[in-house]
């Protein structure tokens, strides 16, 4: 079983949201899609006159911003795959964590402050995906998941290593918009836990490839067989970095 995770970043370009599409639809297996949309909620924020603030890469989420992020997530951009993933001639069914109760969260704490309306998953309902699975469905998640107070918003990452876990995933693969992860300008095939830390302290992983590669060891962590970072290139072609134990 695998699991796709993709970005908001990815998902605004219009080239690479066909070529997706087209790519799911010819795998031989079903897929699962998690997606984020960072760009629009910020971007929709403005426009509505709130300041987008982030602490460590996750979004403060009040009140006025989770409806928002909820609006954009669950709406906008969640069906804007699933059209995209239908014209291609795959079945895709949209949804997001809250449906049928499919991923349930705590708000996380977090050392810096409070981040309001942010959770942290807790458990999946594996036989929820399983079933759209085997019936050939693609399920397209939003991250915006339930907790004892109602909706949250959740990292699309984080989502993405929960589902994988509780489906003892064959892979998560992150498709960014870089190869995998580069060093003296090739990418790297495989990496282990240890050796993803060691390139991290020496810097040679560094800026917005971090997140990616902890979101990859977490992965793993959780209970996915392998990760793997890499971009609408790479999934089609089966390359990029696998992260593995």
């Amino acid at each position: 079983m695998l699991v796709l995770k993709v970005g908001g970043n990815e998902i605004d370009d219009a080239n690479f949201l066909s070529g997706f599409a087209r790519a799911v639809a010819q795998m031989h297996a079903t897929p699962v899609i998690v997606h984020g949309g960072g760009k629009e909620i910020a971007d929709l924020q403005v426009k509505f006159g709130l300041t987008p603030h982030f602490v460590e890469g996750l979004r403060v989420t009040d009140d006025a911003s989770l409806a928002i992020a909820e609006m954009v997530l669950s709406g906008r951009v969640n069906k804007r795959i699933v059209t995209a993933l239908l014209n291609a001639g795959a079945d895709a069914l949209g949804l997001s964590g809250i449906d049928r109760g499919l991923i349930r969260v705590e708000k996380m704490q977090h050392p810096s402050g409070d981040l309001g309306r942010v959770g942290k998953p807790v458990n999946v309902r594996g036989d929820v995906v399983r079933d759209f699975i085997s019936r050939g469905i693609v399920p397209v998640i939003s991250p915006i998941s339930l907790g004892a107070e109602g909706a949250y918003n959740v990292n699309a990452d984080s989502v993405a290593c929960a589902i994988a876990a509780a489906l003892n995933a064959d892979a998560v693969v992150f498709v960014t918009n870089v190869p995998g992860v580069i060093q003296n300008d090739q990418v790297i095939p495989s990496l282990t836990a240890s050796e993803a830390e060691s390139l991290i302290e020496s810097k040679i992983i560094f800026g917005g490839m971090i997140p990616k590669v902890r979101a990859a060891l977490d992965a793993v962590a959780g209970g996915a067989k392998a990760a793997r970072i890499t971009n609408l290139e790479g999934l089609i072609a089966g390359t990029g970095t696998v992260i593995g134990k």
